[in-house]
């Protein structure tokens, strides 16, 4: 994807804010994600993004998308596979800095709000609303 890594600069720094943090991003294809996810959360398939945070103050961790696995679902979901990519990047920056969505239902909420503040900021349509 042309621009990619400018995209993927611009939804970590809005995703971060004003901390100067760093993190790495890496986008993988699905075979590698899935060795990952199976190895780290006992899932033996691909999933879109994983997020190893690295418990330091300076460097967030690291994130890791599935390049196939995010372009299918961007195409699943008729999203743009830019629109798309910059969220899972927000999503994964967001679990970086201790945001979690399978913490129980407020967690969620709280992690989706926030995703959905940041996107709008960079004029990204709402990724939870189901489009047609």
């Amino acid at each position: 994807m042309p621009g990619a890594e400018r995209l993927v600069r611009r939804a970590a720094r809005a995703a971060v804010g004003p901390r100067a943090k760093s993190l790495t991003v890496a986008l993988a294809d699905d075979k590698r994600v899935r060795a990952l996810n199976k190895r780290d959360r006992k899932k033996d398939k691909p999933t879109n993004v994983l997020s190893y945070p690295s418990g330091e103050q300076k460097f967030l961790g690291d994130v890791v998308l599935a390049r196939q696995t995010v372009w299918r679902e961007a195409r699943e979901q008729n999203k743009t596979p830019a629109d798309h990519l910059v969220h899972l990047v927000v999503h994964g920056t967001l679990h970086l800095l201790g945001y979690d969505h399978e913490t129980g239902t407020e967690d969620a909420e709280r992690m989706e709000a926030r995703e959905r503040r940041i996107l709008a900021r960079l004029g990204i349509a709402d990724p939870y609303v189901v489009r047609q």
